[in-house]
């Protein structure tokens, strides 16, 4: 398996360099805005945002793991020894406490 995602990794980026772009100009590096020309400078111009939205970004991940988590413990429940039901519990009570916290930090309050 190692060897098979070795060998597609190695041909993408064969192909990457054999069929990819040859000419970059000014007009190909630059950012795409919805069809509109970059304001202040684009990508890269030490452009500052507000932490907020890397907070929200780390409650998008945390959420998705827990999707992750619990959707393979949804299907194969039947099948799970008893004390698998006590170790999703635990999951839970985690999340909350780390939702608590972030709601206690004004992490989702938009104003």
């Amino acid at each position: 398996m190692l060897l098979a995602a070795l060998g597609i990794g190695i041909i993408a980026v064969a192909a990457s360099a054999i069929l990819g772009p040859k000419k970059a100009s000014r007009t190909k590096l630059m950012a795409y805005e919805s069809g509109n020309d970059p304001e202040h400078g684009g990508v890269g111009t030490g452009q500052r945002f507000p932490v907020h939205f890397y907070l929200v970004a780390m409650l998008f991940i945390v959420f998705d793991i827990e999707t992750a988590f619990f959707y393979p413990l949804a299907a194969a429940y039947q099948k799970l020894p008893q004390f698998a039901f006590f170790e999703a519990l635990t999951f839970v009570a985690l999340l909350l406490v780390g939702y608590i916290y972030i709601l206690k930090k004004g992490v989702v309050e938009w104003t």
